[in-house]
């Protein structure tokens, strides 16, 4: 089992098992499959960033908190190229967790790589949203507005609804989001 896909596994176990929640409870919750939560807990199956977010909208808690391992020192540096990402669309979307959800600090920062000639289909979610392009042109559309975000760009949003990011290029792209979760 990869490490990430055991990350996941526990913690989804331990939120499931704190809330007192059968597989069946927690399926009616997210939409996802009891079969698949089953194969998440067990670590038979590696989720996509579409489940996760599923099943984070549905438990009502942040994406991150999945990603979480516990008992990180107060000081971290972190070197991208040795973090595990959550791949999705076939391997065109990859998410690397920097910073996960904390309750104390509302927030949690991510870096993500999309390949060129695809998009994302982001589910709605809780907070607002901030996307920094870091390198290459993304091109994001929320609620049918289209943003193009050229290097260095930045834009905020409202993250309630869906929105697509898009990589119309021949190049990578990669940007950082930062979701603030205000109370």
């Amino acid at each position: 089992m990869e490490f990430i896909q055991e990350v996941i596994a526990n913690n989804l176990a331990k939120l499931r098992k704190k809330r007192g929640l059968s597989l069946d409870s927690m399926s009616e919750l997210t939409g996802v499959s009891k079969a698949m939560l089953a194969q998440i807990e067990n670590g038979k199956s590696n989720p996509t960033v579409t489940t996760l977010w599923k099943i984070a909208n549905g438990l009502q808690v942040s994406f991150s908190g999945f990603l979480k391992e516990d008992d990180k020192p107060q000081i971290e540096k972190i070197n991208i190229n040795e973090l595990n990402p959550v791949i999705d669309n076939d391997g065109n979307y990859h998410v690397y967790s920097l910073f996960p959800f904390h309750p104390e600090k509302k927030f949690e920062i991510f870096t993500v790589d999309l390949k060129p000639g695809f998009s994302h289909l982001s589910e709605k979610h809780t907070g607002e949203e901030y996307v920094l392009t870091q390198r290459g042109t993304l091109t994001l559309d929320i609620q049918g507005e289209r943003f193009e975000l050229n290097t260095d760009e930045t834009i905020k949003f409202n993250a309630n609804t869906e929105h697509i990011y898009i990589n119309s290029s021949d190049e990578l792209v990669r940007f950082y989001i930062i979701i603030f979760y205000p109370d």
